[in-house]
């Protein structure tokens, strides 16, 4: 659609939308806090963002709407069932919002959140699209067990139910989902953004199946692990996030202040690439490599409550550092080891050395397989432990004793994981640069599945 501009989070998977109202104004849709991109977009097509709404109280971002309130006056659309504290306009099934030309109409579709709303845009009488949210997805649909396990089920049934509502929309109308490939919301996680509602009819699986037990099973079978932070998000969003008033920055920190702090319990992140971290990093520190899935393994694994001091590159942006951590709501970053590990070694404080290894270097037998159960069964080194990295902290008194070496897909969760066993005491733990694939081709060795 013309005057549709979707912007994707590839780190945490979604997508959030500016629409075109025509007369200089927009719409967002699901913006999260890091309003970065959204902003940049709206000031290259010289928009006033004039509305913002949620589908959904989101579990795995810090929502934007409120920030956009504030920034630049826009009314917050949403439902009337979440029970927001903050200033919006609240919607129930059917109603309709006049955005100057274009109506948007609220459809209550319940299931990943018993509030869920999807926003169809008409044309008079004609629908566009809809922004579906966590309802219906490309090829699956939203996962329903974030809100309360013992309602799983129920609200499958209603999700069952609120798919049904969608793909009654004529054939032509544009899908356009938040959660998408890499979104742990998504269930089972799907590889494209956007559709219609006539090709979501044609072929996805839980569109088609034979009726709502079946639909039921077959969502409930694509559930897997999800991360920590997920738990207490849609209350932060429930509540309202705290509005912006500056940038973040990134404090700089000399290695006494850094020494200080991590003596009074901070935890210490290191960012910078597996190589760099293997090389030489400050004991006891967490080695999460910044990339698109920096945010989640930061949220997932460390405590939002406890001071973060970060080790980085030069070369390597704190503002990508600094946003994603805001966007899940890990806020406590104290600042920054000025200098570096550079600065660290010239003081003479200790530095330790993590063991890298190739694929064909490996025993089989020491491997901690630290990727998801999904990726696991779809292929992995015989005899290899699985252990997902999420849940690592937990199972590590399982792993068997002697040399392990931690193995993931290519080597970033590998590293978080020998620096987590680390931690806890091991030093016995290496990181295999590369993943089961690699392991195969190298050993022309099968791998085992299922």
């Amino acid at each position: 659609m013309d005057g549709l501009t979707a912007l994707v989070d590839e780190g945490l998977g979604n997508s959030a939308f500016l629409l075109d109202l025509g007369d200089g104004r927009a719409l967002a849709v699901d913006p999260s806090l890091d309003l970065r991109a959204v902003n940049k977009a709206a000031a290259k097509r010289g928009l006033q963002i004039a509305y913002a709404a949620e589908t959904h109280l989101h579990a795995d971002f810090l929502s934007g709407t409120r920030q956009l309130a504030n920034d630049h006056d826009a009314q917050i659309l949403a439902s009337a069932a979440g029970g927001r504290e903050f200033a919006h306009r609240g919607l129930a099934d059917g109603d309709e919002v006049d955005l100057g030309g274009l109506t948007v109409r609220a459809i209550g579709t319940p299931g990943h959140t018993p509030e869920h709303l999807s926003y169809l845009i008409l044309d008079g009488a004609t629908p566009l699209g809809v922004f579906s949210g966590g309802s219906l997805l490309v090829g699956a649909a939203a996962r329903t067990d974030l809100v309360d396990p013992a309602r799983t089920e129920e609200l499958a049934r209603a999700q069952y139910r609120s798919l049904r509502r969608l793909v009654e929309l004529p054939d032509a109308t544009a899908l356009w989902p938040t959660h998408g490939a890499g979104s742990f919301c998504s269930a089972p996680a799907g590889a494209q953004r956007t559709s219609t509602i006539g090709d979501e009819k044609a072929a996805n699986p839980l569109v088609l199946a034979a009726n709502e037990n079946v639909f039921v099973e077959t969502l409930l079978l694509g559930l897997g692990s999800y991360p920590a932070y997920f738990d207490r998000l849609g209350e932060v969003n429930r509540r309202g996030p705290k509005v912006l008033t500056t940038s973040p920055e990134l404090a700089r920190l000399d290695t006494g202040d850094v020494q200080r702090l991590l003596a009074d319990g901070a935890q210490l992140v290191d960012v910078r690439p597996v190589v760099d971290y293997a090389a030489g990093h400050v004991p006891g520190s967490v080695s999460i490599p910044l990339r698109a899935q920096f945010a989640t393994w930061l949220g997932w694994l460390l405590d939002p409550q406890t001071p973060t001091v970060i080790v980085r590159n030069p070369g390597q942006d704190p503002a990508e550092i600094l946003w994603p951590a805001l966007t899940i709501g890990h806020d406590r970053i104290a600042g920054e080891l000025a200098g570096g590990i550079t600065a660290w070694r010239e003081t003479g404080s200790e530095i330790r050395s993590t063991r890298l290894m190739n694929p064909d270097q490996i025993d089989p037998h020491s491997v901690v397989d630290v990727r998801q159960e999904s990726e696991h069964d779809s292929g992995r080194v015989p005899g290899a432990h699985l252990a997902e990295l999420g849940r690592l902290t937990d199972t590590a008194s399982e792993l068997p004793t002697g040399p392990v070496t931690a193995m993931c897909g290519h080597g970033e969760r590998a590293a978080t994981a020998a620096s987590l066993l680390e931690r806890a005491g091991r030093d016995d733990v290496s990181i295999v640069v590369g993943g089961p694939s690699d392991w195969s081709k190298a050993s022309g060795r099968p791998l085992e599945a299922g």
